[in-house]
């Protein structure tokens, strides 16, 4: 939108889902930097263009006007825009196990793409139960053979999918998980309620997630069954002149996955005001 020569107003509320993780991978130029230093060079690299300006705030509210948009911040400020994009990512709804969140994108993960490498060979977990914990476990098992379920209570696996992972010297664990002990968020073992541990290097989890902002949703705009804004191939959302990119529109979890939809956003949002104007 910068080099469109476009006037762009970024509202950042510095708060994005993976300010835990110590390193983002599968990010081609980018591999093993930490999440914190990739925003850091992209926001030095944006500002260089002067009708691209930051805003340190959270907006908190959105209304439709007869030209456009105008934004609400947390501190009242108000901005006007014809388009909006909204690039506000989820956040993850811990469980209520003491230590999950101390762990959580350092030792206990989502995605073996992005940590599985780092762990490939260890004492692995999957907290999960039923068909996700099956699908995890055929999926984990590609990265380590030394591989635990814990499905934090009674398992609700089929018993064909029990036996097949027994086949695959996969082992389900029933026991309720009480805490996680850690050491500045790296597992050591999980402790269960019956005063049992078991030693592990890191745990496989998808908790449940919300959107991070909900302007979107007062602005009108749909969401899938699973959460997400729902989306075109253009990143337009169902409200026309409102787009949105990144995990707030996609189970695709990766900052390389964002930056490409930020792209596709950027040049469908000045196409859309060159064809309304022109």
């Amino acid at each position: 939108m910068g080099r469109a020569l476009r006037n762009v107003l970024i509202i950042d509320s510095g708060k994005p889902c993976n300010v835990q993780t110590p390193h983002s991978h599968n990010f081609i130029t980018q591999d093993g930097k930490s999440p914190k230093e990739i925003s850091t060079l992209a926001r030095q690299q944006v500002e260089k263009y002067e009708t691209v300006k930051f805003y340190s705030g959270q907006a908190t509210d959105g209304v439709k006007t007869q030209n456009g948009f105008e934004i609400i911040t947390q501190t009242n400020n108000k901005f006007t825009a014809k388009k909006l994009i909204f690039a506000t990512g989820v956040k993850d709804i811990m469980p209520d196990i003491k230590g999950f969140p101390e762990c959580w994108g350092i030792s206990v993960i989502h995605c073996p793409y992005c940590h599985g490498f780092e762990y490939s060979n260890e004492k692995t977990g999957i907290l999960a139960n039923g068909d996700m914990a099956f699908e995890m476990g055929k999926l984990i098992n590609n990265w380590t053979k030394d591989l635990i379920v814990f499905t934090n209570g009674k398992s609700s696996l089929t018993e064909e999918q029990t036996k097949k992972l027994q086949e695959h010297k996969i082992t389900v664990i029933e026991d309720e998980i009480d805490y996680f002990n850690h050491s500045n968020g790296r597992l050591e073992n999980v402790a269960f309620k019956d005063k049992t541990e078991q030693n592990i290097q890191a745990i496989y989890a998808r908790p449940q997630f919300d959107q991070h902002c909900d302007i979107p949703s007062k602005l009108g705009c749909e969401l899938t069954a699973q959460n997400l804004i729902k989306i075109d191939p253009f990143q337009k959302t169902t409200v026309h002149g409102v787009f949105a990119c990144g995990d707030n529109t996609s189970m695709l979890r990766a900052v390389a996955y964002a930056v490409a939809m930020g792209g596709i956003a950027g040049g469908i949002v000045n196409r859309e005001i060159i064809e309304e104007e022109f």
